[in-house]
């Protein structure tokens, strides 16, 4: 490689992770997401979706995907079903999001929650942002949870570079499998989760 291809890549490195502390000083207030914040939610969808995805799903089940989880219809039916949705911002530029939702009572009592989703822009993304996302939707459930013990349980496809990011955030692995979502697509993924 040419000596200013490598003085290029170089400087583009420092500059990536000059923005990245950057970022990570800001202010970032992450809020509860309302129906008017669901046009930005689909937003960053299509650039951290694709991005997170864009080696793993064929086309065909990207845009299956993008219009099953992130068409504004779509996201709309989710808050109606009880998606709860918080949006990271810095200043008035989104910089990811995470939802959570109520879903089931195990035998021993432990409300299950289930993390729908976690996204951080690639420009924010090693800012410890998906922790403080992760730490929002704990304390969601916390907050309200109806029994004394609460467990979330999230899917993530098991070639996604993510399960490192859960394991250190101290989920496990409870089960994998791969899961229908319609047209002949599959979600393959570990179950991991978490008792808070």
């Amino acid at each position: 490689m040419a000596q200013r291809e490598l003085s290029l890549l170089s400087f583009i490195g420092a500059f990536v992770v000059h923005l990245r502390k950057t970022i990570s000083r800001m202010d970032i207030e992450i809020n509860r997401a309302g129906n008017n914040d669901l046009k930005k939610i689909h937003e960053m969808a299509e650039v951290v979706f694709r991005e997170t995805y864009k080696t793993i799903l064929s086309a065909e089940q990207m845009e299956y995907m993008m219009d099953w989880m992130y068409s504004l219809a779509n996201l709309e039916k989710q808050v109606s079903q009880g998606h709860t949705y918080y949006i990271a911002w810095n200043g008035g530029e989104p910089l990811g999001y995470v939802s959570v939702r109520k879903d089931s009572e195990d035998s021993d009592g432990t409300e299950v929650w289930h993390l729908e989703k976690i996204y951080v822009m690639p420009s924010a993304q090693g800012t410890g942002l998906g922790n403080r996302l992760l730490e929002t939707a704990k304390q969601h459930v916390r907050d309200h949870k109806s029994t004394p013990k609460a467990r979330i349980e999230l899917n993530v496809n098991r070639n996604n570079p993510a399960v490192g990011f859960y394991k250190h955030q101290g989920l496990t692995i409870l089960r994998q499998g791969d899961f229908p979502i319609g047209h002949g697509f599959y979600m393959n993924d570990y179950i991991m989760g978490l008792d808070v």
